[in-house]
């Protein structure tokens, strides 16, 4: 299975309630905080949500 490494590069600021409830579901609450995820469909599912605020990349 894939593994994920996400970091939080953009604020969730100003960002629709979902993107934030996203952010906080992955584990992201700061900036430049880094959190590591296995490749489930749901996860996946998150990151495509969010990816413009954060930076993915696969280990």
């Amino acid at each position: 299975m894939k593994k994920y490494k996400v970091t939080q590069v953009r604020s969730s600021i100003g960002r629709p309630a979902t993107q934030k409830r996203t952010l906080e579901a992955l584990g992201l609450r700061k900036l430049n905080q880094t959190v590591e995820h296995q490749g489930t469909p749901q996860i996946e599912g998150m990151l495509e949500k969010v990816k413009h605020l954060v930076i993915i990349e696969e280990i």
